[in-house]
């Protein structure tokens, strides 16, 4: 019997506790991130409980591997 989810790619959901062993910074500059598009937005699971996809979370830290450049510092102009 085919119940039509054997051929949709698993999803991997982590909770608050394991982001943030994954990424070493504070809840609020996660949630910063996230409200100006810099980071993978969170999953509402329920009213009180909510989740972050394994996939773009693993993309975003290799993208940060991959730039090379440093993070811009909210609200520091740098002139040169």
């Amino acid at each position: 019997m085919d119940d039509g989810y054997q051929n949709l790619p698993g999803k991997t959901l982590i909770n608050r506790k394991t982001l943030l062993a994954m990424i070493p910074l504070s809840e609020r500059a996660i949630f910063n991130m996230e409200k100006r598009g810099e980071f993978p937005r969170r999953i509402a699971l329920t009213s009180r409980n909510v989740a972050w996809d394994l996939a773009e979370v693993e993309e975003w830290i290799e993208t940060r591997k991959r730039s090379g450049e440093q993070a811009d510092r909210p609200g520091v102009t740098v002139i040169a």
